[in-house]
C-alpha cells in the first residue's frame, strides 16, 4: 500500500513538474512573440542615384540645362543629408546584420559595432499596431547611449517616420523622415523635412518617390524654405528622360524637359 502511495506522489510530482515547464515555456513564447521587422533601408536613405552617378561628368552638366538645374538642387540635398546622417545609415545598414535579443516588455535590442569606433543599441518595442524603435550610439571615450534617431512604424513596416537628433555635441532634432512603401509594385516614398528649430531652412523639405506612372516613374519635389521656390522633378528610371517645374527659375509654371540624352527638348514633342 505504502508502495502504491508513494508511486501515485511520484507520478503526479512528474506530471505537476512538467506541466510547469510546459506552462512557463508557452507563457515565455507568448510574452516574447517575435521580434518585430527592421524598416527597410529605403524608408531610411533617400535614392539620389539616378542623378549622382550622371552628374560626375561636367561637360554634360554644362551642356545639359533643364536636367543640370535638376542635378544642382538634388546635388544640395544629397550633400547636406549625407554630411549629416554618415554615423545614423552606418548603424542602421549594420543593424540587419545582426540578430535581436528579447529584453521583456515586448522591446527587442540589436548590439553591435559598427564604423570600428561606435557601438549601436537599437531597440524596438512592439504596441498593438506599431513598433516604436529608438536608436542610442556610444562612442568610447567621447559620448554614451546618445539617443540619435527614433520612430514609429506599422507593424508589416509599411510607412512610418522617423527623428533625428543633430550630434551628441548639439542635442536637438534636425530632421524628419517621413516614409512609405508598397512592398509587391516595389514603389515608395520617403520625404525628408527640416526640423532645425531657429534655422533658416526649418520647413524646407526633398521628396522622392518611385511610382508606377508613365512617362516618368519617379520624382522629387524639393522646397527651399529660405526662398520659398517649390521645383518639381519628374524623370524616367529606365531612360533617364524627365522633367522640371520651377517658376522661381524658368519665371513659368510650365514643364522644361529633357532628352534620354539629357539636352533640352520641347515637351510637346
Amino acid at each position: 500500500m505504502k508502495y502504491t502511495i508513494l508511486k501515485f506522489l511520484s507520478v503526479l510530482f512528474a506530471i505537476t513538474f512538467v506541466s510547469i515547464l510546459v506552462f512557463t515555456s508557452c507563457e515565455k513564447d507568448e510574452d516574447e512573440g517575435t521580434a518585430p521587422v527592421i524598416p527597410p533601408q529605403s524608408a531610411f536613405v533617400m535614392d539620389f542615384s539616378d542623378f549622382s552617378s550622371q552628374s560626375k561628368s561636367a561637360d554634360v552638366l554644362l551642356t545639359s540645362g533643364n536636367w543640370g538645374y535638376a542635378v544642382i538642387n538634388i546635388t544640395v540635398w544629397n550633400f547636406f543629408t549625407t554630411l549629416s546622417m554618415v554615423i545614423p545609415v552606418a548603424s542602421y545598414v549594420e543593424a540587419f546584420n545582426h540578430e535581436p535579443e528579447y529584453q521583456g516588455d515586448a522591446t527587442w535590442k540589436w548590439s553591435y559595432s559598427f564604423l570600428n569606433v561606435y557601438t549601436a543599441d537599437l531597440y524596438g518595442k512592439v504596441q498593438s499596431d506599431s513598433v516604436e524603435w529608438k536608436m542610442y550610439i556610444t562612442k568610447s571615450g567621447e559620448f554614451n547611449e546618445f539617443l540619435w534617431y527614433s520612430g514609429t512604424c506599422d507593424i508589416a513596416a509599411t510607412g512610418g517616420y522617423w527623428i533625428f537628433n543633430k550630434s551628441y555635441l548639439e542635442n536637438h532634432k534636425l530632421l524628419q523622415v517621413d516614409w512609405t512603401r508598397d512592398k509587391a509594385n516595389e514603389t515608395g516614398t520617403i520625404k525628408y523635412t527640416n526640423i532645425e528649430p531657429g534655422g533658416d531652412e526649418n520647413g524646407g523639405y526633398i521628396y522622392y518617390g518611385k511610382t508606377l506612372e508613365t512617362p516618368y516613374n519617379a520624382f522629387f519635389d524639393i522646397y527651399n524654405k529660405g526662398e520659398d521656390n517649390l521645383i518639381n522633378i519628374e524623370w524616367s528610371k529606365e531612360d533617364h528622360s524627365g522633367r522640371v517645374k520651377s517658376e522661381d527659375y524658368f519665371g513659368d509654371t510650365e514643364w522644361h524637359c529633357w532628352d534620354t540624352n539629357l539636352q533640352d527638348v520641347d515637351c510637346n514633342q
